[in-house]
């Protein structure tokens, strides 16, 4: 096999693609050699059981269909006597032909006296509808006919047809155990024959795949690599653990991306700055535990509240939390900060060392506004904690909003960098 050294890695694919080729029409004739003789198997199974079941169903369905609604419209005259003769006589020449044809299909010695039975019942029950039109033709009244009679008949017979179809059904899995049996032995020739062609093609494509493993040494190197790398970016997470919110760090990513679309629209952008009302209290007496879990319904509020693929929620430290809305204006953005407050107070999650509440609330600063090139990064964050500022010094429990933003003077923003930007 050393020619195979010798190749390019394209020739050798092709090779191994022409080997391969090769098994497949090896497996397709040794399949194709005995196909004919698991097709009689088939056709004794299948075609032997199903047309016999099949003509049984049409009888079943022709007494319960057109027989009966025949009879039901001739007791209630929704139709003239002549169509309703003319169906009952249709419907019963097909059952009559059905069961010929039935018939004649091959009977064990075994069958024929239930066989024998149920033409009878056959016979008895299409007499019964013989009548019907006999009476129908004498100008007899149809609607005096008993339908409990009917009934009792139709559900005779229905017994008696569903017992020779489950007959046939039966017989039908004995066939095709037998077949199975036969099957088997079929089976292990050809598993034996493919087999040993598979395990030749095996063999040799095992040689092959070695040789191209050898001309692929820089690319394995390569896959390393990338591995390393993959695996690296996936230790970066931009949750955090606790709330399963976005964190500072895709906050800074994301704050610094949306300020620019904005700026780049003349579009409105919201900054709201959440803090929860004396949260230290909040553990100090009911600890940290339950510390979290006032964490985490707080961002539940926050998730259920701000669906929109626009609206991003962040976790930016401890008890504080950041919501950056995008063509949000100052009407909407009012209203969702004063729904967010009401909802997590509406949690009712008690907060006895509370000054404001029985339960725990929240106080939000939001600054909203049309963002323009003179727009500078941090005036959103720093008017937001000024107005949170301002919400907590009007009592708490509550939301402050500014469109203002000019206020900000470098000496502010160059005070709260440090607490809203640093990671």
């Amino acid at each position: 096999m050393y020619f195979i050294e010798a190749l390019k890695l394209r020739h050798k694919l092709f090779f191994l693609f022409i080997l391969t080729t090769l098994g497949l029409i090896a497996i397709g004739i040794t399949g194709a050699l005995n196909i004919n003789g698991m097709k009689k198997h088939i056709d004794s199974v299948y075609f032997g059981s199903l047309i016999p079941v099949a003509e049984l169903n049409d009888i079943l369905q022709t007494y319960h269909g057109s027989l009966v609604t025949g009879v039901y419209m001739a007791k209630s005259a929704g139709k003239s006597k002549s169509e309703i003769n003319s169906q009952i006589e249709s419907s019963l020449a097909k059952i009559e032909k059905l069961w010929k044809n039935y018939e004649t299909h091959f009977k064990r010695d075994e069958e024929i006296a239930y066989i024998d039975y149920v033409s009878l019942e056959i016979k008895s029950t299409n007499n019964y509808f013989v009548k019907i039109v006999k009476a129908s033709n004498d100008g007899k009244d149809l609607r005096l006919l008993s339908i409990d009679s009917l009934e009792k008949r139709i559900s005779r017979i229905h017994s008696v047809l569903k017992k020779l179809i489950n007959y046939e059904v039966d017989v039908a899995k004995f066939e095709r155990k037998n077949f199975l049996s036969r099957y088997h032995s079929t089976i292990i020739e050809v598993g034996i024959m493919l087999v040993i062609v598979i395990l030749a093609v095996l063999f040799i494509s095992l040689y092959v795949f070695k040789s191209i493993q050898k001309d692929h040494t820089r690319l394995e190197i390569a896959t390393k690599k990338l591995k390393i790398a993959n695996k690296k970016l996936e230790n970066v997470s931009y949750t955090d653990s606790l709330t399963t919110l976005h964190n500072r760090r895709y906050f800074n990513l994301v704050y610094e991306r949306e300020l620019k679309r904005a700026q780049r629209t003349h579009s409105y952008i919201t900054f709201m700055m959440l803090d929860i009302d004396y949260f230290k209290q909040y553990n100090d007496t009911y600890g940290h535990l339950e510390g979290d879990y006032a964490l985490k319904s707080v961002a539940k509020v926050l998730k259920d509240t701000l669906k929109r693929p626009s609206d991003y929620v962040f976790r930016l430290g401890g008890e504080e939390f950041g919501v950056l809305l995008t063509q949000t204006n100052v009407e909407d953005s009012t209203k969702l900060a004063e729904n967010i407050c009401d909802v997590v107070r509406e949690r009712e999650i008690k907060h006895e060392a509370s000054k404001v509440h029985a339960f725990l609330t929240i106080s939000i600063g939001v600054v909203c506004c049309i963002a323009d090139d003179a727009l500078l990064e941090n005036i959103l964050l720093t008017r937001a904690d000024a107005m949170l500022y301002e919400a907590k010094e009007n009592g708490r429990n509550r939301c402050e909003i500014s469109t203002y933003i000019t206020e900000a003077t470098p000496q502010m923003v160059e005070e709260n960098e440090e607490e809203v930007l640093t990671a």
